[in-house]
């Protein structure tokens, strides 16, 4: 379940809240009990970087690093586009 930040546009109070993707966002500020809470859009907290688990992981034999090799998994093919 995702972390949602809202904010009072009354009173400015911020709040995060663990939800489900498919509930409803809030309305009602808790510090002022006014129907002005708005969802704020934010940053995720972590981030996808580097050639990836995949990239290593799970693999056997001359398939083991697709990444540095420079050669494709699908065979031999013709430089000048022509089909074979």
């Amino acid at each position: 379940m995702p972390i949602y930040e809202y904010e009072c546009k009354a009173c400015g109070h911020r709040l995060e809240k663990l939800q489900k993707v498919s509930a409803e966002p809030l309305t009602d500020c808790p510090a002022c009990e006014q129907a002005e809470l708005d969802r704020l859009i934010s940053a995720a907290g972590f981030r996808l970087a580097g050639g990836g688990w995949y990239e290593t992981d799970f693999k056997t034999g001359s398939k083991k690093n697709l990444a540095g090799g420079g050669e494709t998994s699908s065979g031999s093919s013709s430089k000048d586009g022509a089909a074979a």
